[in-house]
């Protein structure tokens, strides 16, 4: 098996069919693949309805909510392929983009994790590759600081804008919504921390890859589309114990600072 490509679905029974089309739709050559469905116990009938219209798909059920990066975990655990992808229910695949994918990660064996470029829907780029998150740049994306001038340079900082989108180039971290995955090196790093129920688990597993010395690399020529909702971003700090998401972001955070400190 070649690639196994890993969907969390958790209440997003649409979009996880959008994606699937996107998959089916895609060009994989002489590549095998596989595609497996891990639901986090949503209740929304997505087994029935894989069952007539993807039947080749592995659904697993989980009988809890147990996050992203554990829900994740569920499929690696399942996974044959050589190399595993993981999609969020809200990406689409373009036709070459694991072909791509594949022929990357063949070709520089030193890779661990690479990330394509991922756009909106309105085909503008979307931010998805970063340096590791200071303090101020975490304060200032979600609070009062952000007006100021050395703030913004300090997000500016995290988010890489000063280096040019259309380019390759090793980073820091990725975005977790589609991450290309080299089995052999998922081994010896470990899978998702699950102690990180949503947000922070794909910069933990990146800095886990640079720690063993392998590399995550943002690799322009595969791409996405990225139907993103930051949810823990749309409501203003002080409101977070009313946001899950935003009390989710909060918490991971908190324990990414606690295991990794300041660094």
């Amino acid at each position: 098996m070649d690639i196994s490509i890993i969907i969390v679905n958790y209440k997003s029974k649409g979009l996880t069919l959008n994606c699937l089309k996107s998959i089916e739709e895609a060009d994989f050559g002489n590549l095998q693949y596989e595609v497996i469905v891990v639901d986090n116990n949503s209740g929304d009938q997505l087994e029935e309805i894989l069952g007539w219209q993807y039947p080749k798909v592995t659904f697993i059920k989980s009988s809890v909510n147990r996050g992203m990066g554990a829900g994740n975990n569920i499929g690696l655990r399942r996974a044959r392929g050589t190399y595993a992808v993981i999609m969020n229910p809200d990406t689409l695949a373009f036709k070459d983009t694991f072909l791509k994918l594949y022929s990357f990660m063949e070709e520089n064996q030193k890779v661990g994790i690479v990330g394509p470029q991922q756009f909106n829907p309105d085909r503008t780029i979307q931010a998805s590759r970063y340096r590791f998150p200071r303090i101020l740049a975490l304060l200032a994306r979600r609070t009062f600081l952000g007006r100021f001038m050395f703030a913004k340079k300090a997000i500016a900082r995290f988010l890489m804008e000063d280096i040019d989108f259309s380019k390759t180039v090793e980073v820091d971290w990725l975005l977790g919504s589609c991450l290309c995955i080299r089995n052999q090196a998922l081994k010896e790093v470990g899978l998702f921390d699950e102690r990180f129920f949503l947000y922070f688990e794909d910069t933990d597993l990146c800095r886990r890859f640079w720690e063993k010395n392998w590399k995550v690399v943002y690799y322009p020529e595969a791409r996405i589309i990225h139907n993103h909702n930051r949810a823990s971003a749309d409501s203003p700090w002080y409101t977070f114990f009313l946001n899950r998401a935003s009390r989710s972001h909060l918490l991971s955070w908190l324990l990414y600072l606690a295991k990794w400190g300041m660094r």
